[in-house]
This record gives C-alpha cells, structure tokens and sequence, in this order.
C-alpha cells in the first residue's frame, strides 16, 4: 500500500488519502492559536504535504480567525486545477468577527460565513462544508438547513459535521444527508468509538478524525508545559495538566518501544492505529514545518498485526490514559468499512 492511495470520502464523490493536513497551527496566533507562525513556512508545509501525496486539506473559517484558509487560498493558487488537493472547511465559529464571537449558527452567520470562506479560498463552490460545532444561538436543524441550502445553490459540494452528538446528527440527517463526520479520536480520546463512529458507519457517512496525537501528546516529543508558547491554548488543556499528563507521557513511553519495533515513530504508530478502527476513514494531522509532515506521513503505510495492536492496548490499559472503548480493529483492506 502506498501513501498516495485513495479511499471515498463517504458519498460525497471525493477520494481521499487516508491522512490529511490539518490547518489549525498555521492560522497563526488568536484566541485559540499555537503560537507565532510563518506564512511563508505554512506555504511550504502545504506544497510539502502535496508533494508527499497528501491529497486533502481540512481548515475552518475560525483559524486565526480566517487567515488559515487565506493562506491556504495563496498556497493553491499556484497550481493547476487538477492538482489541487480537496479542501474541507468548517462554519459556524467565530472569534473577533463583526457578527460576534461564539458557536453561531444563525442563517445570515452561516450564509456570511461560507461567501468568507469561497473568498478567501479563491474558489467558486468549497469540496466540503462541516458545521464546526453545534449553536448556541439557534437549533442545530436551522443550522444544517441553511447549509443543505447553500449545497443546493451550488455554494458548496457537500455537507459534513464535527463535533456532534449522535442525537443532533439523527435530526440533521432527516433534514439533508450528513455526509462526512468529523469527531476527535486518539489513543488518548476514545470516546467516539462507543456512538458517533458506529452513527456515521451505519448512516453511510464518511468518518474523518481529528486530534490523533492528542494534540501533540502522542508526538513522543512533548516533555513538559515549559516547552508550550505563552499563548499556546494547550497551556489550559486538562490532558496537559495533572493527574492526565503523568498517565498520558506514560502511556508515550510505552508506546516508543512498539513503535521502535516497527521502524515506526510514536506519531505514526498512534495514527496508524487510529486508521485501524473500524468505520474511520481517514486522519487529520497537523503540520507546521515540512519536516513535521515526515514525522507522521508514513503512517498511511504502517501495518499494525494482531501482535502489535494487542501491545498497543496493554500500554493503553498499563498507562491509565484516556478513556473510552479501544474499538474494534478491522485490517486496511475492510472494504465498506472505509468511510463509515
């Protein structure tokens, strides 16, 4: 298998690799930044990432409150339109807008939103728009109503939701077809598999997951808070701060020698496992630097055996971290069970 191949994005009619970039970090600093970033450095992560056959991109309007998704606008204007990667963006969260700050959902938010982000996409109708988070203005079905609109008028190719409960996807679902779902999932953070992975599998749904390396716990590399920037929002983070942070930096180095086994980083070995939970399609990780790409970009290739993943759930179990089902394990090859 290689890196480059390709699965459906549930029905949405894109295919995808099973690893993706994710643009949070290079939004640059605000309220819920990383810290000081480059432009010229995240443009050469995105073509990094391009090159090493990553064929998505998923960003959201709220990164540095609209500067990710114009930076990747900048990035992809230089190539051909049929070398563009896919491009997944999410509405619905503002910081510092003119509309507000929060988890706005209002029909004229939505709609302001997503002409936003066609803008600063450089780009007529957007591969996929995601509610980034349920409202709190307005009930959700208002929400996905206006984005079912916005499909329909040709704004956007198609729909998808992150952060959802299997209640609020059952209401949107009935409204017009959630077609990728995006949830957090890592060894760490378990909790989707119980509901929204088995929601999205059987509703025929794309399962798209965010945080693999828990936000950088799982990198290996993280030792302590001081390494964090100033304005880092991994400073506030209860999975940065005890009693999480002793199980979680435990379970890291029970997992470095699994990985070692394999020729594998930590990164790549904990995304890896993730891609090899039943119903999940594909991963977002995130890049800041080219080098950071090469950190984890090999775990679309990574094989993980019976033997591995039974050592992988021992360290899970041993270290105390996380919590949620481990799920189950089903092998590259699982057919429908790609995409949900």
């Amino acid at each position: 298998m290689s890196t480059t191949r390709e699965v459906p994005l549930g029905p949405t009619g894109f295919d995808i690799t099973r690893v993706g970039l994710g643009a949070w970090a290079i939004g640059g600093p605000w309220e819920k930044g990383w810290g000081d970033q480059d432009d010229a450095e995240s443009v050469a992560t995105i073509m990094y990432a391009i090159e090493a056959g990553v064929s998505w991109i998923d960003t959201a309007a709220v990164y540095g409150r609209g500067h990710a998704e114009t930076v990747i606008g900048e990035a992809l204007a230089s190539l051909p339109e049929d070398e563009r990667p896919t491009v997944l963006t999410k509405c619905g969260r503002f910081e510092g807008h003119e509309l507000g700050s929060g988890k706005l959902g209002n029909p004229k938010a939505i709609r302001q939103g997503c002409e936003e982000s066609l803008e600063r996409l450089r780009t007529d109708g957007l591969d996929c728009l995601q509610l980034h988070w349920p409202p709190d203005d307005v009930p959700v079905e208002l929400t996905w109503q206006t984005m079912a609109e916005l499909k329909e008028e040709g704004k956007c190719a198609s729909l998808g939701a992150s952060n959802c409960s299997v209640e609020q996807l059952t209401s949107m679902h009935e409204i017009a077809p959630v077609e990728v779902v995006q949830p957090p999932l890592s060894l760490i953070n378990r909790t989707v598999l119980g509901d929204v992975v088995p929601w999205a599998h059987e509703h025929g749904a794309a399962v798209i997951v965010y945080s693999p390396m828990q936000s950088g716990l799982l990198t290996g590399s993280y030792h302590q808070r001081a390494e964090l920037a100033a304005d880092d929002w991994r400073r506030e983070s209860p999975e940065y701060m005890p009693p999480k942070i002793e199980r979680n930096l435990d379970l890291v180095e029970r997992l470095r020698p699994i990985a070692d086994g394999l020729g594998a980083s930590v990164s790549e070995l904990a995304i890896a496992w993730v891609l090899t939970r039943a119903g999940v399609t594909a991963a977002i990780v995130g890049a800041r630097r080219p080098e950071q790409v090469d950190g984890w970009v090999g775990a679309a290739d990574l094989e993980l055996d019976e033997a591995a993943l039974a050592a992988i759930a021992a360290a899970v179990e041993e270290s105390g971290a996380g919590q949620g089902p481990l799920g189950d394990a089903v092998s590259r090859d699982h057919g429908d069970l790609v995409g949900g």
